[in-house]
């Protein structure tokens, strides 16, 4: 009686725990506007991004042209963001030490312009990633990104700014971000400047598709006019990526939340030891069965 008992109890708690790691591992496929830690969803007080500030400062900068800024390229070498003009560009920003929300842009940002690449050429415009984590996004780490990430295109460069000038540059992108004690808040977006240098569009989110990059990007490579591009920040605003990491801005690196494993390891434990209880009485009963005439 005991040891069904036990039986029913161990199977409740493989349902449940089974439940528990399939809600945890459940990601929506809704694009995102945001990039979010986990730390702010864990009970500790943190500073937050405004989403809705974020966006109206975003949507201000369209129209602004982008400032001449001076930025290091993967060798060291200085870039002014002028010589990109005379070409449409494609900019975003990202930092290093995220394994989560920027890969995932980086690489839908590649696929999304692969088309446009094959059939206009990787010579009808330019790319730049800019790492706003300074000084941890140095122009070593953003080269080593790239490599891993295997970033090849010709046209596409990643460049690493002067900590004194992140603030200016970010803002004249309408870039949002917000280091906190348990990662950055920061804003999925890029930015679509025409070949004069002026910002005409911004798109958001992780997941690029045809018409949100390419169709774009096309109309500036043929100096077609652009449409005003839809979505308002209430559609926008349901957007947001809960990362699975926790921020040291000591380090200026991202080191795994253990707090979960700590919590399976505790369940198997507790597993373990009814399993042990249920055998044990299991083989008592069978040596009392066998004693008794």
């Amino acid at each position: 009686m005991i040891a069904a008992i036990f039986r029913v109890l161990f199977a409740a708690l493989l349902l449940l725990a089974a439940q528990s790691l399939l809600a945890a591992d459940a990601v929506p496929e809704k694009p995102k506007l945001t990039a979010r830690p986990q730390g702010a969803n864990s009970g500790l007080t943190l500073t937050a991004l405004d989403e809705k500030a974020a966006f109206e400062l975003s949507q201000s900068a369209i129209g602004k042209r982008v400032g001449d800024f001076v930025l290091l390229d993967r060798e060291g070498r200085p870039v002014e963001l002028s010589s990109y003009r005379g070409k449409p560009l494609l900019v975003n920003f990202i930092y290093t030490a995220c394994f989560q929300a920027c890969p995932t842009t980086i690489r839908n940002l590649q696929k999304a312009v692969d088309d446009t690449v094959s059939v206009m050429g990787a010579d009808r415009f330019h790319m730049i990633s800019i790492g706003f984590n300074q000084p941890f996004d140095s122009p070593a780490a953003l080269k080593d990104f790239a490599r891993q990430h295997g970033i090849r295109l010709p046209n596409w460069e990643f460049l690493s700014p002067a900590p004194a000038i992140v603030d200016e540059l970010t803002r004249n992108f309408g870039f949002s971000f917000v280091a906190t004690a348990a990662g950055f808040d920061h804003l999925n977006q890029v930015s679509l400047v025409d070949a004069d240098g002026t910002i005409v569009r911004q798109v958001y989110g992780e997941k690029f598709t045809a018409e949100d990059i390419a169709e774009p990007l096309k109309m500036l490579i043929t100096r077609a006019p652009i449409p005003p591009s839809a979505g308002t920040l209430q559609e926008i605003m349901q957007r947001v990526r809960i990362l699975c990491s926790i921020y040291d801005p000591v380090t200026g690196r991202y080191r795994t939340n253990y707090s979960l494993y700590f919590q399976i390891a505790g369940f198997a434990t507790f597993v373990g030891f009814l399993i042990y209880l249920s055998v044990n009485f299991w083989r008592n009963r069978r040596r009392n069965e066998a004693r008794t005439p």
